[in-house]
């Protein structure tokens, strides 16, 4: 939104480019369902290069991650009662995350009305990480539902029962939780003046060319020197430091020193004035003559409302937290894990880091 609307603070070409990427966001704010697609415009061949490069000996990345993330695709979608750009977190009545792989959905969540849904390719993302998980046929009738979220079926939880469970967990003895703090927010003096900090910036040093064809589709290229960009957005801020809720220091310039200036571009489609794709080129940042093509790609699709799937099995959190803690879900894991050393009744009070 601060890109859009920084069009307009330059040439003639910026505004009539801002105008328009103002009207496209303007439109797509205003919808009550909203979708998108996100995925990465490369191939499994340039990652692998790319990630040889930076890797030690022998930590590579495995083809079938590389091929995960060239070819995988992540979905969602949202409904709110009310337009999208006026709605908070507890307007949104349906939320639906699905990340797809090239055979077929790896996984899915749906957030619908008090109930939270989820399945699994438990085999498929287990061989990918080298984990792999028991097979279902393996568990016994204790498992329950979550041998059902093994076998790829769908899986059902209250949004309640989790949120008591969690209160639960972070006032148990031993972990020593405190309540969360508020999380820190901006008054709208402050967004005032960081939003106009950022669009200078941006003005000053992005570019933006238009080109369009006679089916109504048209593209906005906004283009800019990465370092110098970054150096800009960040000094931008520094005057603003004492009113934001920063925990750390702001880089200084010096911090960007090695970072490639070469031109990165954001590519913004519109199909009758509405947005339908944004990419995002990298392959300049991957200063890598093996990487020819490297771009993040989001693509707006219909929104629809997400439903609740049919037959889904309830999986009850505190059954199942009982069953694995008392070896249900199979003995010789816990064996291989641990040897023959039982587990006696508190050793897990002071080991907070497997939560």
């Amino acid at each position: 939104m601060v890109l859009a609307g920084t069009a307009a603070c330059g040439t003639v070409e910026n505004l009539s480019a801002g105008q328009k990427l103002d009207t496209a966001f303007e439109k797509l704010g205003e919808e009550r369902s909203i979708a998108f697609e996100l995925d990465l415009d490369t191939d499994a061949k340039s990652l692998m290069a790319l990630d040889a490069e930076q890797s030690e000996p022998g930590e590579e990345m495995p083809a079938e991650i590389a091929e995960l993330l060239s070819e995988g695709t992540i979905s969602v979608s949202m409904h709110s009662k009310k337009p999208i750009k006026e709605s908070e977190e507890k307007d949104f009545t349906a939320m639906a995350m699905k990340l797809s792989g090239p055979e077929g959905a790896l996984l899915e969540y749906r957030m619908v009305g008090d109930w939270i849904y989820a399945r699994v390719d438990a085999a498929t993302l287990g061989g990918m990480s080298g984990s792999p998980l028991p097979p279902a046929a393996e568990l016994p009738a204790e498992a329950g539902a979550f041998k059902t979220l093994l076998e790829g079926g769908w899986v059902k939880l209250s949004k309640k029962e989790m949120e008591e469970t969690g209160k639960n967990m972070s006032g148990a003895e031993g972990l020593r939780a405190e309540e969360p703090s508020a999380e820190p927010s901006l008054d709208a003096k402050t967004q005032k003046k960081l939003t106009d900090a950022l669009k200078k910036a941006v003005a000053e040093n992005v570019d933006f060319t238009t080109s369009g064809g006679s089916d109504g589709t048209e593209h906005i290229k906004a283009t800019a020197p990465f370092r110098t960009l970054v150096t800009e957005l960040f000094g931008a801020l520094k005057p603003l430091r004492n009113d934001l809720p920063i925990g750390e220091e702001l880089p200084a310039a010096k911090d960007f020193a090695d970072a490639p200036n070469t031109k990165v571009g954001a590519d913004f489609t519109l199909k009758n004035g509405e947005l339908t794709e944004v990419s995002v080129d990298l392959a300049e940042l991957a200063e890598s003559a093996k990487v020819k093509k490297f771009a993040l790609v989001l693509r707006v699709i219909e929104g629809e409302k997400p439903e609740a799937p049919a037959g889904a099995t309830e999986l009850n959190i505190e059954e199942l937290m009982t069953s694995m803690l008392s070896g249900a879900f199979g003995g010789a894991v816990a064996d291989e894990e641990f040897g023959d050393v039982p587990l006696e009744e508190g050793d897990l009070a002071g080991d907070t880091q497997m939560w």
